[in-house]
């Protein structure tokens, strides 16, 4: 599978398709292992990354779920290549910053992603569209299960799997799920639920995990508990507080119809406004926009058939991907000239805003304030 066959498809977990699509955007979980008595990749010596890398490739590869994979060592990869893998989710940030010793292995869909010697010799991932931490789950753990069967990996019986971060040692699992959440953001109700997430001992992320910002109303979740739990449970427990957030977003949403419809319409409207005209745009400020246009479809207020020509631009107008696309370095004022006219042709065909299916006068209540959701 070459690269330029990974561009022209977002993958099946972009396809808005799963459970709770309309909140969820995806599922992931990822595992995280060592060859027992090898030095981790942070403190391994170039040769030894190197041998590491040639036992551990192969046995990927040739796994069944792998059947004519995306295969590529980093240093064969240019940094706008690994970039544009970043903005898929298929890598991290850290592993696209390696180079000779690493390398990224999935499969064609896009739904399996195997990084080796990024921080720990293998990082598994599955990521799967809308709510499906549990699918996901059992396609890692069946690679996992496969390779721990050809390698070697560093166990301890107290502890679990032995990992480079010590917050990874036990299961070395971390589930997430990437949830889009405007209703709560418009309401202002975002930073409540992100403080009670992190009581409960879960992690909130911006879009591109750990550091990053919160763009386009996306939010990740996910464990930070990997010693001394299961993996079941830490799905089951992850899937619970997921599920909380859906109606919370869900409630937010229908008290903005009901009680601030003209509010609604009107950000709903100037999404629309701007990114059928504007001629310049940058990625934050597309991200923000069509986050809002996804909502609209979410309420009725565009077709359904209109959600994968949304979620194709989330990933599409990313820096990385104009770049590429285009095949010529652009500066920041050229990609934002260029983003525009991107989006612009792609919502020709889409149809102006039905306001009767939004904006509905407010349910007589004697009381103009939202009504607070227990």
């Amino acid at each position: 599978m070459k690269f330029q066959n990974l561009m022209a498809s977002t993958g099946e977990w972009l396809r808005g398709e799963g459970p709770h699509h309309q909140v969820v955007v995806s599922s992931r979980v990822r595992l995280a292992r060592n060859l027992r008595n090898r030095a981790f990749p942070g403190w391994a010596k170039k040769a030894e990354r190197t041998m590491i890398l040639e036992l551990i490739k192969p046995r990927v590869e040739e796994l069944p779920e792998m059947q004519e994979p995306f295969s590529e060592l980093l240093q064969d990869l240019s940094a706008l290549e690994k970039q544009v893998l970043v903005e898929r989710h298929l890598i991290s940030r850290e592993h696209a910053a390696k180079s000779v010793g690493s390398a990224i292995i999935m499969n064609r869909k896009q739904t399996l992603s195997v990084m080796v010697n990024e921080e720990d010799h293998l990082r598994m991932q599955s990521i799967r569209s809308g709510l499906q931490l549990r699918q996901a789950f059992k396609l890692v753990d069946k690679v996992d299960s496969a390779l721990e069967g050809k390698l070697d990996f560093a166990y301890d019986a107290k502890l679990g799997y032995l990992t480079a971060c010590p917050t990874n040692v036990g299961t070395g699992m971390r589930a997430s799920a990437m949830l889009h959440l405007p209703g709560l953001v418009l309401s202002e109700l975002i930073n409540q639920v992100i403080q009670a997430v992190n009581k409960i001992g879960l992690a909130v992320r911006g879009l591109y995990g750990e550091g990053t910002e919160a763009m386009g109303n996306l939010f990740q979740i996910s464990n930070q508990t990997t010693l001394g739990e299961k993996e079941d449970e830490i799905i089951s427990r992850l899937n619970k507080v997921i599920e909380t957030i859906i109606e919370k977003e869900q409630d937010a949403r229908q008290v903005l119809i009901q009680k601030k419809p003209n509010t609604l319409w009107d950000q709903i409207g100037r999404a629309y406004g701007l990114l059928t005209y504007a001629h310049a745009m940058t990625s934050k400020e597309a991200l923000n926009l069509l986050s809002v246009v996804k909502l609209g479809i979410d309420l009725g207020a565009f077709p359904e058939d209109k959600r994968l020509a949304i979620d194709q631009l989330f990933i599409e107008t990313q820096p990385a991907h104009l770049q590429k696309s285009t095949q010529q370095k652009l500066n920041a004022e050229e990609r934002d000239h260029f983003r525009a006219q991107i989006i612009r042709e792609r919502l020709k065909s889409f149809p102006k805003p039905d306001i009767s299916k939004v904006a509905r006068e407010p349910e007589p209540t004697g009381n103009s304030e939202p009504e607070k959701n227990e």
